[in-house]
């Protein structure tokens, strides 16, 4: 597992916009409009930045929807996991998999329950230049002893993320939430106001005489009080245990201790992307009969376009290596396959990139004779509460990216259920209110999100000269590469591409160019 910053580097072969490509939404034949590019190598950080500028992966090939011209337009989204609450359809989700797995029961009518909508993957029709980082030629000294001469041009080193992890995964964020929410009933009772002592005058050592008939009266009014006080208490414990249980956090549910005797027993395993691994390696025989399966039976592929070699290209090849970093989780950053284990049988398997500041969703197939389980869902909050606890490793990383969000496709909406979550404004690459952006959403299927008239793209292209570029086995700025160049002028292409990734990531990524 390589250190992050240690040599790592990111290089991209842009492919352009293309003429459009069949949509697995709406199913326009030539709709499907994105600007894509292939990933030979790529560093955790610039995919995180990639993606925070609208951009996703499918294996190694790298896409940005033309959000203005696609026929639907796909909005990054993230559920901010420290945040979220689950509801009361989340919830029946969660105890329908508890009462499977206790008593082994199955909802009435769950069998005609077809599963959550998943995206289908789309055909990659651009063949990169070359299929891997190592058909290059070029060695990492060479690149080192370039980057050197960047740094005496003046190029801008990329800056270390700091930061102290804390390995303590022992802590339950549903009970910490549920201290914090929920008051003790004795605190909360309102103290009534203490009655006067018998007995208590001006001069305390001389109380003064009084009739029994006043003490009795006394005694009397302090028996109301207290049972006033007592109902108030048992009003204020009720409502505090009811409150309770309307805040019933996820990892309540998903870790709550089962009894000894069981009828199904559901185990979850992280394993990493990586041959190397040999948990990967022994499984994925399982993992691959299973999204032959899933693909055939909810989106209808030929056996032929599901077999080994296309789950490989699609879910196991990725250009994100294992890193490791300060402040990274105890897994790193790279790509994983988070399994689901039902009595010894693989039934659902979702991919996942942990990157610094998310766990990104990628994809996810299940045994559709499952389907009962509502496994789209059950999975989903299972991985909102893995980044809660990868959160207590690494403080930076916080949210739970689910993808596209597609509004004109109503099968797709349901992942704006997971609240509070943001949609990305295709102009500023800012973060807005999911509920402030489907308002507009209604009214038009390609909006802008940002509210601030005057607000641009940050981090848009200043210089085009400091982009990197990769050119005759030799890493080199543009402006370099511009005077070494022979043929035809490709200055419009490589403007785009850098519009399209973002000033930092076009210095940090090396550009391929033949």
């Amino acid at each position: 597992m390589a250190a992050a910053g240690s040599g790592s580097l990111s290089i991209v072969e842009y492919c352009g916009s293309g003429s459009g490509y069949t949509c697995g939404y709406c199913k326009s034949s030539a709709g499907n409009l994105s600007h894509g590019m292939w990933a030979h190598a790529m560093t955790a950080q610039d995919y995180q930045d990639l993606i925070d500028r609208g951009w996703r992966r499918s294996g190694k090939y790298v896409y940005k929807p033309l959000m203005n011209q696609t026929c639907c337009p796909q909005y990054t989204v993230r559920c901010s996991s420290l945040d979220f609450q689950p509801s009361k359809s989340h919830k029946k989700v969660l105890k329908k998999m508890l009462k499977f797995l206790v008593k082994g029961e199955v909802c009435r009518g769950a069998e005609h329950d077809t599963g959550e909508p998943m995206e289908s993957h789309a055909e990659v029709l651009i063949s990169p230049s070359f299929e891997s980082k190592d058909d290059m030629g070029v060695s990492e000294s060479d690149l080192r002893f370039l980057e050197a001469d960047q740094e005496e041009a003046g190029e801008k080193g990329r800056a270390k993320d700091d930061g102290c992890a804390s390995n303590n995964q022992e802590t339950c964020l549903g009970v910490i939430t549920d201290q914090k929410v929920l008051p003790c009933p004795e605190a909360a009772a309102p103290q009534a106001a203490a009655a006067p002592k018998a007995g208590t005058g001006a001069d305390p050592n001389k109380p003064p005489c009084r009739k029994a008939k006043e003490l009795r009266k006394e005694r009397r009014l302090q028996k109301v009080l207290q049972r006033q006080q007592d109902s108030t208490t048992d009003l204020q414990a009720a409502t505090s245990k009811a409150k309770g249980s309307q805040q019933k956090s996820i990892e309540d549910f998903i870790f709550e201790t089962l009894p000894d005797t069981v009828a199904h027993r559901l185990e979850v395993r992280l394993v990493p992307v990586s041959t190397d691994d040999p948990g990967f390696s022994e499984t994925f025989s399982h993992s691959a009969a299973l999204f032959a399966k899933y693909q055939m039976s909810v989106h209808q592929d030929a056996p032929s376009e599901c077999g080994e070699i296309e789950f490989t290209r699609f879910l196991c090849d990725s250009p994100l290596e294992a890193e490791t970093a300060p402040g990274a989780p105890d897994c790193g950053y790279g790509s994983f396959h988070q399994q689901y284990w039902l009595d010894g049988k693989l039934i659902a398997v979702g991919v996942l990139d942990i990157l610094p500041r998310c766990v990104s969703s990628v994809y996810l197939y299940y045994d559709p004779d499952y389907c009962f389980l509502s496994l789209g869902v059950y999975s989903a909050l299972r991985e909102i509460a893995f980044t809660r606890q990868l959160h207590e490793q690494a403080p930076d990383l916080s949210y739970y990216y689910m993808g596209f969000y597609i509004h004109s496709c109503p099968k797709m909406r349901y992942k704006g259920q997971y609240r509070p979550s943001d949609l990305l404004c295709p102009e500023t690459y800012t973060w807005v209110s999911i509920e402030q952006c489907l308002p507009k959403l209604e009214n038009s299927k390609y909006c802008r999100f940002s509210a601030e008239p005057g607000a641009v793209d940050k981090d848009c292209v200043k210089d085009l000269g400091q982009v990197q570029v990769l050119y005759k086995r030799r890493r080199m700025p543009y402006r370099v590469y511009k005077k070494m160049r022979k043929g035809p002028n490709d200055e419009t292409t490589v403007q785009q591409y850098a519009s399209l990734v973002g000033q930092t990531c076009a210095e940090r990524m090396i550009l391929f160019r033949g």
